[in-house]
Parts: structure tokens; C-alpha cells; sequence
């Protein structure tokens, strides 16, 4: 398994993801989307997996400018604004491999192991 977790440290779903794969001592590598955030490889990948880039986007975002930018954002245009609006994403985002999933989901993450 290559556990990647996209997060903030803000988010308490994040911070409930590393504890899970912690207590199970799966080995994973934390990445901030503050800090770094995703590659457009990287989003693409996800959207796939979780079902379009909507799935992605936080309803409940902090940053009301930014939601509203990306929510009025024509498709085609999407990907290249949620690559700079990154905290609209709803995170945690864990990926393993090509699968992924969007916010805290434990029983997915289960048929991983």
C-alpha cells in the first residue's frame, strides 16, 4: 500500500484519518494542501476515482469568494481553478494507488489492507 493523505491541519476529518491509519500502523505520507497541495496529475487522478471533480468541492468551504469562483467556473476551465483555489477542496483526500477517496471514510480504507 502507498497511503497518501492530502489534508489540512485544521480539519478534524483529517486529523481523525491519520489517527486511523495510525492506529492500524499503516504507513502513509501526510501532505498539506496549504502548503503543497495537489499536481494536476494528481487532481485528475482523484476525480476519476471519486467521481468527477464536484465530488471534490467543499459546499461548506470557509472561503466564500473562492466557492464562489470555482462553483460558477465553466467545466472545461475547472481543473486550472481548483488547482489555485485549493482550499475549496473537501479534504481529507486519501489516495492508494489509483483508488481514492474523499473525506473521512474508514470502511473504504478497510478493503485497502
Amino acid at each position: 500500500m502507498n497511503i497518501q493523505i492530502f489534508g489540512s491541519k485544521k480539519s478534524n476529518d483529517s486529523k481523525k484519518a491519520e489517527r486511523w491509519f495510525k492506529e492500524r500502523r499503516i504507513r502513509f505520507q501526510y501532505i498539506s494542501i496549504a502548503e503543497k497541495g495537489l499536481s494536476k496529475g494528481e487532481l485528475r487522478s482523484v476525480a476519476q476515482a471519486v467521481g468527477g471533480l464536484e465530488a471534490l468541492i467543499d459546499p461548506d468551504c470557509k472561503d466564500g469568494y473562492a466557492l464562489a469562483l470555482v462553483q460558477h467556473t465553466p467545466a472545461q476551465m475547472l481543473v486550472d481553478v481548483l488547482l489555485e483555489n485549493q482550499q475549496v477542496l473537501r479534504t481529507p483526500i486519501v489516495r492508494n494507488g489509483r483508488q481514492a477517496t474523499v473525506g473521512y471514510q474508514p470502511d473504504i480504507w478497510k478493503t485497502w489492507e
